[in-house]
Order: C-alpha cells, then structure tokens, then sequence
C-alpha cells in the first residue's frame, strides 16, 4: 500500500510555508518525495526555509507573492507552471487570526482577515485550477480550522472565515470533482504555531485547553503532515469536498 502515499515526481506549492504549519506541510510533501516550492512574502524568510529543506535532501524552489492579490497569485502560479514545470499538489495554508471583542472589532481588522484567510484560497485554488483541469488531474488543500466547526469568545470574525474555507472547498468539489481533481480542507485544532505565541504563553488557556482536548495537549505542527500526504496522494482518489480535523479530539468531546 505504501505506493498510495508516494508523492515522488509530484511537485507542490504550499503558501505561507516560511514558517508555522505552512513549512511543516511543506517538508511532510517533500519527505513523501514530492519537489516543493515554497511562498510567502518575505524572500529572506523562504530563503531561510528553503535552506533547511535543502539540507536534508530535499527539491525546494520559492516565490515571493501577495496571496490576497488575485493577479499576483495567478501571474505566480503561471510562472511556476511554466518555469518549473506542472503543479500537481496545491495547499492554501496562508492565514492570520486577529483577537478582540465583536462589538469592539475594527473592520480593517475583518477585512484583513477575510482577505487572508478567505479571498486567498479562493485566488490559489482558481489559479491552479486552471491548469489541473486541463491536465485532468490535480489536489488542491485548503487550511481550515477547529473553528471551522466551533466559536470562542474574541475571535468571531476569525470563526466565519474558517467556516468559510470549509464550505468553499465544498464547492470547490462540486464544480471540478468532474475534472478529475480533488479538493479538501485540513482542519487543525490547537498547535503550537506563532499565530498561536500568545496562548502558548498563558499558562491559565494552556491548562484549559489540555483539560478541554481528549489528548490533553497543544498538537505539534509534524502531525498535520500525514493528513497532507494523504490528502496529496493517490491514496484519497475518492475523497472530495471533505474536511479532516486534526485536533487531539477537541470536536468529538464536549
């Protein structure tokens, strides 16, 4: 069976990958055997991840691009389709979280978040859409979120985009399912991320959340990889429109 989850001759984009889960995605891919290319907006930073793919061996290019610009993300994909070669795999991991009070919530604040963490996947997705179908053959990730499923307090706006990102991959299935691609969400719980550093470092959310996750911790960012082979392998041909929790239990547990 171990052939299902070969990604060996694959190449795949993963955005916001300099850091975080985006880079943790990115080296599962690549120890799977597929070629990476790594994005986000400071080309310091990719060179740096890049860099320590490279040292364990692995095929890494980057690209620095604005996911929120629709015609930076499609003047990109095109460019690593022609540059490189085929994009096989495509994870839209790309997001930010901006914490406070809904009645207090600044809209430039929502705005950013629907941009990144919504608008983003949309043009990625569309982008390399447009080539999969084509070629009649393609995955597409999306980063969903346990708040995709539930809401806590300061962070609703956060909650809507996640929820969206869900059902957009839903739709994603529905309209190219027919044109042989695949197109899913990973949906991690709690994990030890920067966009995260600030509960991390409160000791009071830290027992809560260990009290509140069946397997009484914050996951670490190496455990979403086998949910992103999977998902970029021939191993999920008929999984469609599906979103994988990826959350120590937090969802199934009231």
């Amino acid at each position: 069976m171990s052939h299902l989850f070969d990604l060996t001759g694959r190449r795949a984009l993963v955005t916001g990958s300099s850091q975080g889960i985006g880079f943790a995605l990115a080296k599962g891919l690549a120890e799977a055997g597929a070629s990476v290319v790594l994005n986000g907006r400071s080309q310091d930073k990719l060179n740096e991840a890049a860099e320590s793919l490279q040292e364990v061996g692995a095929d890494v290019a980057t690209r620095a691009f604005d996911v929120t610009d629709h015609d930076a993300v499609r003047a990109a994909i095109d460019g690593i389709e022609g540059d490189l070669g085929p994009l096989d795999i495509v994870i839209a991991n790309a997001g930010m979280q901006h914490r406070g009070p809904l009645e207090d919530f600044p809209p430039d604040a929502f705005e950013a978040l629907l941009q990144t963490n919504i608008a983003s996947v949309f043009h990625t997705a569309q982008a390399a859409a447009r080539h999969m179908i084509a070629r009649k053959a393609g995955k597409i990730i999306a980063i969903a979120s346990v708040q995709s499923a539930l809401a806590r307090p300061g962070i609703a706006p956060y909650t809507a985009t996640k929820g969206a990102v869900a059902n957009l991959v839903k739709g994603m299935a529905t309209d190219w399912a027919r044109h042989g691609l695949q197109c899913n969400a990973i949906a991690p719980g709690y994990f030890d991320t920067p966009l995260n550093a600030a509960l991390v470092a409160d000791s009071d959310f830290s027992d809560w959340l260990a009290k509140r996750t069946p397997a009484g911790r914050w996951g670490e960012v190496h455990e979403l990889a086998g949910a992103a082979v999977f998902l970029a392998s021939d191993a999920s041909s008929f999984v469609n429109g599906h979103t994988l929790y990826v959350d120590g239990g937090i969802t199934a547990s009231l």
